[in-house]
Order: C-alpha cells, then sequence, then structure tokens
C-alpha cells in the first residue's frame, strides 16, 4: 500500500499514500486502499490511546467516498472522536494534494487486554 506516517499520537494520526499501485481497472484511487489507509491511521491511534499492556481490535470501519484521486499522494487524518477503556473511535479524512476530500471514514476499534 506504500503507507507512511507523518505524525502519531492518541489524539491524531496523519500519514499518506500513493495513488499509484492502489488503483481499481479505472485508474482512480480504489475504495478499498481508502479503507486501509483510514483503518491503518484509526487502529495505530486506537493501539497509541490503549497503551503498551493492550490492543486495538477494528469492530465497525465505514467510508464515504466524495470524489476520485488519479495521481500524486492522498493524506488522511485520524482524529479521536471517543477514547474510553473499552472503545476508541476515531473519524478520518482523506484528502488529495489539493486538499479536497476524497473520502471519509469512521472507525471503532475494541480496547482488549494482551
Amino acid at each position: 500500500m506504500g503507507i507512511e506516517f507523518l505524525e502519531a499520537g492518541p489524539e491524531r494520526v496523519v500519514g499518506r499514500m500513493p495513488v499509484a499501485g492502489n488503483t481499481q481497472p479505472y485508474g482512480l484511487l480504489h475504495g478499498g486502499a481508502s479503507a486501509v489507509l483510514a483503518e491503518t491511521l484509526g487502529s495505530v491511534a486506537a493501539a497509541i490511546h490503549a497503551g503498551p499492556e493492550r490492543i486495538a481490535v477494528g469492530i465497525e470501519i465505514n467510508a464515504t467516498h466524495h470524489r476520485s484521486a488519479t495521481a500524486g499522494h492522498v493524506t488522511g487524518v485520524a482524529t479521536r472522536l471517543h477514547g474510553g477503556r473499552t472503545l476508541a473511535t476515531y473519524g478520518i479524512e482523506i484528502t488529495d494534494e489539493h486538499g479536497k476530500l476524497v473520502c471519509t471514514s469512521r472507525l471503532t476499534c475494541m480496547l482488549r487486554d494482551r
């Protein structure tokens, strides 16, 4: 997928991914690739929130695809919406290189002891 992390903390994780290599047959960024980026960023944030003695397991994700991307990179920003002891929820916005919204997603992770 080629995801690289730019910032990581329990309240916010930022990463980017190339469009090339993550496209569907029409040459557009694959919706599944957007979901992978969203779940990766949200899961990392939830794991940081959970702490070293716990794990984060995704239990629900949704994604709305607003526009296509055909080249360059997309950037995702996962922002914590809820951070509890057993659940953490993140809103993820994915934008293209022009700052235009490509996808919005929401991920909820269950936090469990190792």
